[in-house]
């Protein structure tokens, strides 16, 4: 079991922040000067506290500062799965006052020599299973996390072992971190933000008002921490001195016999993990004991009522749905009471962030759809290479069509871009996979438009099923039975499983293809 966290300890925290600035590594700076010689992190390769993690990330601004030729305004790529390195290399970046730039894993080398033209990093930090598709790399490359013995490769142990730790922020030079959209319908976009305080106070002011998440909580980690959802919660976590526990990759099993053996009170993940949860046989979930959990946080993509149901059924009433993406950080939580008396709600606005639905620019009454626009200081209006969200009196289109309730609570009814017309009708495809997605031969289900000569386009629903292969005719009339008859999808198609990227968002372009 991990031990709890120290009392704050000002004078630590003043020394990191002097050490660091407001860059990326302050959050493990300040988890370093309270935590100090107890468990931080626990990954696949076992136990390291958050001062060893801050001494080698030291080491490791120190060797690349001796190294490489960093300009006044220094990239540092990071592609790396969750464990130690990632944190290592975050604290090294922020502490040379580099701009950050985290890689998705699951770009193929084309992307990322596309990528490299947009965004020319100036030091790579990589793992090894990365490194093939890292040969057109523009700058040097180092390797984290690896397996194997690689010949005439640096690695980041290596560098941390040859340098001494040294603090070598430029103090007017904090850098910014750049996360990559998702790239759910077309090319991923470079969201760049400031690392300041100010960037993160409303998401975790609300994290911990309304969902209770304290100092000394256990956090598991399991989306990707190159992405927003992932970093948010590694974050809070390093701010708040609490112990982590990150696995390269998601079996839902081993996040049961995490949350077991080390006491989890936390998680953060997106929706797939927790239907992956669910769909474990019941007598493997009752092998480990569960009763810690306080607070388990998803987002990413949609929270569909049904999935919400049944893990509250497993797991008890911990589940919390938050909005957001990478443009705009967290817009939204609901809690587990907002989503049992409002079933598809993603809540109330975070505290202190404007959240307004509008149509032709102006705002709409309860009740009435329209584009969702999003304020405060975690918002990007331009991508770091180019392109820019269209933005009225300070907030950003976020691309979602929604609406607020009477009780003021938020809705995503779909993307503008996944809306189907069909027969002169407009179809926003959650619903009608909400509806699927509760049918009990069915586990979920993406719906899409492709082209029709009558109707211009008409609905495919991709479904996977519960077991057998229900019949398609009684799962049609089943959506006829509760939706409007230009709502009915005009085939169905059965996978074993849908096409998901990295964080576990439905890739629509791939489907009807």
């Amino acid at each position: 079991m991990i031990t709890q966290t120290r009392p704050w300890h000002l004078p630590g925290m003043a020394k990191a922040r002097w050490s660091t600035g407001s860059s990326a590594a302050l959050p493990l700076a300040l988890a370093a000067s309270r935590q100090g010689d107890k468990v931080g992190l626990v990954d696949d390769r076992g136990e390291i506290s958050y001062r060893q993690l801050d001494d080698a990330a030291s080491r490791l601004a120190a060797g690349i500062s001796a190294a490489t030729e960093l300009g006044t305004e220094p990239k540092i790529a990071v592609m790396c799965r969750n464990h130690r390195y990632f944190l290592i290399a975050m604290g090294a970046a922020g502490r040379l006052g580099a701009n950050l730039i985290f890689l998705n894993t699951e770009f193929s080398g084309p992307q990322l020599t596309n990528m490299f033209k947009n965004i020319t990093p100036d030091y790579i930090i990589a793992d090894e299973e990365f490194l093939p598709r890292l040969g057109d790399a523009p700058c040097p490359v180092v390797a984290a996390w690896t397996d194997s013995a690689l010949p005439g490769q640096t690695t980041v142990d290596q560098v941390v072992a040859r340098n001494k730790p040294t603090s070598v922020l430029k103090p007017a030079s904090t850098g910014k971190v750049t996360i990559l959209t998702s790239g759910t319908t077309g090319t991923p976009k470079g969201a760049s933000r400031s690392t300041g305080p100010k960037a993160v106070l409303a998401i975790f002011s609300t994290l911990m008002i309304r969902c209770g998440v304290k100092a000394g909580d256990t956090t598991l980690i399991a989306p990707p921490a190159f992405h927003g959802v992932g970093l948010m919660g590694l974050h809070l976590s390093l701010v708040l001195g609490n112990p982590i526990i990150m696995r390269r990759k998601f079996k839902p099993e081993q996040v049961l016999k995490d949350i077991d053996q080390y006491k989890v009170r936390c998680i953060v993940g997106v929706p797939v993990m927790y239907q992956r949860m669910v769909e474990l046989p019941a007598e493997t979930r009752d092998r480990y004991d569960h009763s810690t959990l306080e607070m388990v946080l998803s987002s990413g993509s949609a929270l569909r009522p049904e999935l919400f149901r049944r893990f509250t059924e497993a797991f008890g009433p911990v589940l919390y749905n938050a909005y957001g993406s990478s443009e705009c950080g967290f817009a939204a939580i609901a809690t587990p009471t907002d989503m049992l008396e409002a079933p598809g709600t993603v809540g109330q606005p975070s505290i202190g962030i404007p959240v307004q639905v509008l149509r032709d620019g102006a705002p709409v009454s309860a009740e009435e759809s329209g584009t969702i626009y999003v304020g405060g200081p975690q918002v990007i209006s331009q991508y770091m290479g180019g392109g820019a969200k269209q933005v009225i009196n300070g907030l950003v289109n976020t691309g979602d069509v929604g609406h607020f309730d009477t009780s003021g609570r938020l809705y995503v009814d779909g993307r503008e871009d996944d809306m189907i017309v069909s027969g002169g009708e407009n179809v926003y495809p959650q619903e009608v996979e909400d509806l699927l997605s509760k049918h009990p031969s069915i586990t979920e289900a993406a719906v899409v438009g492709v082209e029709d000569e009558q109707y211009g386009q008409r609905l495919v629903a991709y479904v996977v099923p519960r077991g057998s292969q229900p019949d398609t005719d009684e799962l049609l009339a089943y959506v006829k039975d509760n939706l409007a008859r230009y709502k009915v999808p005009r085939q169905v198609v059965y996978l074993e499983e849908l096409p998901r990227n990295a964080t576990g968002k439905v890739l629509r372009r791939v489907l009807g293809k």
